[in-house]
């Protein structure tokens, strides 16, 4: 958990073991589902005109009316979802699965027994990276992080807080030493 442009894939990706990785499936779902493609197609006739649906037209459609957000996210959700169970029954033998999840807690998709953890960030750092992204765009920005739970909330909610404002090397360390931790505690339970 944590907030647009905290490093929440970045840390994913040091704990070394499967990610599911909610953001690449939604680009593979736009890139590869005609299904899906018909479904924006119709509720977003305006905006979506083309397949493989463009990131571009999504935020268009979003910059034009915030509703159609939801509208999105009715048709989307459901797909990354189903392919979120298959990912989780496929690693069902793996001593630990990371949930790449940025709207996890909002979509209630967390169970009793997993770990939580909040990744922060100092903002310049978070406005760095979101910069970098194609597609970036202020007006999109705020209509997703009010889609997000309050961060503080989340925070509060997680088993672990890990503070993504050092060097790649360092981060790499406190990651392994908090997989360790956790499986540690995961095991003498």
């Amino acid at each position: 958990m944590g907030g647009i442009g905290s490093g929440k894939s970045f840390i994913a990706e040091l704990f070394n073991c499967p990610v599911f990785n909610a953001d690449k499936e939604v680009n593979r779902v736009y890139k590869n589902d005609k299904n899906c493609f018909f479904k924006l197609k119709k509720k977003l006739p305006n905006f979506i005109n083309s397949f493989p649906v463009k990131k571009k037209q999504l935020v268009n459609a979003i910059k034009e009316d915030k509703k159609n957000l939801a509208k999105i996210s009715s048709i989307v959700h459901p797909i990354v979802r189903k392919r979120m169970k298959v990912f989780l029954a496929k690693n069902k033998k793996n001593k630990m699965v990371v949930l790449d999840i940025p709207l996890l807690i909002e979509n209630k998709l967390n169970k009793k027994d997993d770990v939580l953890l909040f990744v922060k960030s100092k903002k310049k750092e978070v406005l760095k990276r979101l910069k970098k992204r194609a597609n970036f765009d202020v007006k999109v920005l705020k209509s997703l992080k009010k889609n997000q739970i309050i961060l503080l909330k989340k925070r509060k909610l997680a088993n672990y807080i890990v503070d993504n404002n050092f060097t790649k090397i360092i981060m790499k360390k406190k990651v392994n030493f908090l997989k360790k931790k956790i499986l540690y505690e995961r095991n003498s339970t």
